[in-house]
Order: structure tokens, then C-alpha cells, then sequence
């Protein structure tokens, strides 16, 4: 089936199978992929409006027993450049993240064999005691980490525990690609793609909305990033037809592997291939709302480009992100550059929270930002 097969199949409603989407992956008509995807995002989304999360990155612990070779922010349990972060660090943090009107917490760390399960779900209270702050929190790699160290407790049991503690949603860090043949090459103590998706089917379970994400550039065939979308929209569909009291992914992040500093060495994907898989993402999960710029590794001018391939979202100011960062993604965005580049894109800015519920639309004009972005 040629290219426009494909994208009129898409386009007039009909799901695109495995085989469409690996000649979508092989494509090189960027252009015509992202149109299409940008048709379909308008359908989700009619009106002009992108939304961003004022948000902070947590980075709890730096220390990590799963050795990723993608990864250039861990520490092994005995070096002497680990560290955890005292309880009123991060409480100081999340102040910091509500005094400029933060709705989102990320917070996210090594998987750490030396933290009980007790420290999280008393961290999770401490931090709901004294702030009224939407914790999107530990991906599912802390999360099977934890229930390694519960002392014999289920998955469900501790997904559970976290959720009655204070854990609102989960991010979808950790999947990298959901197949075997690369997670093996690149972090095979991480657990299988199923181990992944076992969790978020949990917390999809007990009522927790979740995101999802991919990274390409670890020298992955097309077929392993096809079948990890096709991974992604199975479940959902099971989380949407069992009518579960959650709306499953919330949303949909691609983005590209940075290799500088890490012990896997790979050519930086190009913006042009992050673009269209970011159009291919928007096509084949059909049942998924929202799609994330990924600005953090990209860059703001490809970030702001996103929007005409998919993208209905800029994702969260990151007050602070190490991880990305410490693999050569340098990238910082603050308030007053997502409203310019938002409105440079042709669209309205609108502050949202985790639900991507709008809490404040900001028009198309800057006079109306002064004493937000003063603020922030």
C-alpha cells in the first residue's frame, strides 16, 4: 500500500494495522506524514489552543542498581557521587514549584536497592500534609523496584499503597522501546517491555490516569517502534472497553535518544525523523488524546514546529530536569518563551493541569502574561 493509502486510510477513520505503520517509519515524506497527523490532531483538539503544565522535575535519588548504558545521570549504589535527597529538600522544591503557581510534580529517581517501601509512601504523605500539589510520579522501573523491596507484596498492592498515599498518575518514563530485542541491548536489568506495561495496566486498574512515551535512536528496526505503538494502543483499548475509572494514557511522548555522555554510542536522531515519528504516533494511536512536544531534547524551535505534526501539548516548563540534561539535552524553556513560541506556532497558550483540565487561557496577546510571567 503506498504512502497516501496509508494516510487516507487513517484519515477517513480506519485504523492503520503493524505493516502501515513500518512503511510510515520508512517513508521519507515528513511533510505529507505531518500534515496528516496535524489533520487528525485538529479533530481532537479544534480549537487553536496548545496547553503547557507549570511543573517541576524532583530527582529524589541519583542511585540506580539497573546500569542503563542510554543513561548518563545514574550512580551504582556504592559510589560516592550517589546521593538521596533529605525529605525537607524536596519539600522546600515543591514550595518553590507553588509559589509560581505549579500544579505538577514529576518526580522521579534511580531505582534505588537501599529505599524501603516506607520511605516512599511516607514521602508521598509528608508532601500531601502540606501541599495541595498533583504528584505524577515514578515510573514504572522505581515502581517494580519498590515492590522488590515490600517484603513479598503485589504489584497491585503496591501500586495500591502508593495511590492511597498520595500518588495522583503515572509518567510513562522507562519504556524506551517496548520490545525485547533492543530493552536487552540497552537495559536488560530493567525488565521486559510486559514488566512496563504490567504496571501501567495496574494503575490503569485502580482509577490512576497515566502518559506513555518512546524513545527512538538506540538502533531499533522500524518494526520494534511500530509494535511498541501497537503495544501502547492494545492496551489502551482494553483500559477503554473495560470501562475501567481511569482514562488510561492521557497522553503520548516521543522523543530521541541523547548519547553524550552515556556508554551507548549512537548518531543523534535527526529533528526531522523525531517529527515524524512524533506524526506517526499521532496516526496510529488513535485512542490516545494528547501528544507532548519534547522540547527538553529537541530544542524550542523544533519543539514549536511540533505543533503543526501532531502536538497539541508543550509538555511542562521543567523548573528543573537532570537526567535528560546529563546526557547532553541542555534545553531550558521558561514561561514567557512557551507563550511566544506557542503564539509564534499560530496557536493560543493555556495553562493545564496532569488531567489536561485548562485552568488558564492566556489569549493571543502578550499584554494580558505581565503578572504571570513576572511571577514565574
Amino acid at each position: 500500500m503506498s504512502i497516501d493509502q496509508i494516510l487516507s486510510k487513517a484519515l477517513l477513520g480506519t485504523r492503520i494495522d503493524l505493516e502501515d505503520c513500518i512503511s510510515l517509519f520508512e517513508s521519507d515524506q515528513v511533510e505529507k506524514i505531518g500534515h496528516a497527523a496535524n489533520q487528525i490532531m485538529r479533530r481532537w483538539n479544534p480549537d487553536p489552543v496548545t496547553t503547557f503544565v507549570v511543573g517541576r522535575n524532583i530527582n529524589y535519588t541519583n542511585i540506580c542498581d539497573v546500569y542503563c548504558r542510554f543513561c548518563a545521570f545514574y550512580r551504582s549504589p556504592n559510589s560516592g557521587q550517589g546521593y538521596v535527597l533529605p525529605n525537607e529538600t524536596i519539600y522546600q522544591k515543591i514550595q518553590e514549584t507553588v509559589d509560581v503557581g505549579g500544579t505538577e510534580i514529576l518526580m522521579q529517581g534511580g531505582t534505588n536497592p537501599d529505599l524501603p517501601f516506607s520511605y516512599y509512601t511516607d514521602l508521598l504523605r509528608g508532601i500531601k500534609e502540606r501541599f495541595d500539589i498533583t504528584m505524577h510520579s515514578f515510573s514504572p522501573a522505581e515502581i517494580l523496584k519498590m515492590k522488590e523491596v515490600s517484603g513479598g507484596l503485589s504489584l497491585e498492592e503496591v501500586v495500591k499503597q502508593l495511590h492511597e498515599a498520595g500518588l495522583d498518575s503515572l509518567p510513562g518514563g522507562g519504556a524506551e522501546i517496548l520490545d525485547d530485542r533492543t530493552r536487552s541491548k540497552i537495559s536488560k536489568l530493567k525488565g521486559s517491555w510486559r514488566d512496563w506495561m504490567d504496571v501501567m495496566q495496574t494503575a490503569h486498574r485502580l482509577g490512576m490516569n497515566t502518559t506513555a512515551t518512546m524513545v527512538i535512536g538506540f538502533g531499533e528496526s522500524m518494526e520494534e517502534r511500530a509494535l511498541h505503538l501497537l503495544r501502547v494502543r492494545d492496551a489502551q483499548d482494553q483500559c477503554l472497553e473495560q470501562k475501567l475509572p481511569s482514562a488510561g494514557f492521557l497522553a503520548f511522548i516521543p522523543w530521541t535518544f541523547q548519547p553524550d555522555n552515556t556508554n551507548l554510542k549512537q548518531e543523534r536522531a535527526t529533528p526531522e525523523e523525531y517529527l515524524k515519528t512524533l506524526a506517526i504516533s499521532r496516526l496510529m494511536l488513535d485512542n490516545v488524546p494528547h501528544f507532548q512536544s519534547s522540547w527538553v531534547t529537541m530544542g524550542p524551535e523544533v519543539g514549536k514546529l511540533s505543533l503543526s505534526y501532531g502536538a497539541d501539548d508543550f509538555g511542562s516548563t521543567m523548573m528543573e530536569e537532570n537526567v535528560v540534561s546529563a546526557a547532553g539535552a541542555t534545553h531550558k524553556v521558561n514561561i514567557e518563551l512557551i507563550l511566544r513560541l506557542i503564539r509564534e506556532a499560530g496557536k493560543i497558550p493555556a495553562q493545564r493541569n496532569t488531567r489536561y483540565e485548562i485552568l488558564r487561557n492566556f489569549g493571543a496577546e502578550a499584554q494580558v502574561d505581565k503578572d504571570f510571567v513576572m511571577q514565574n
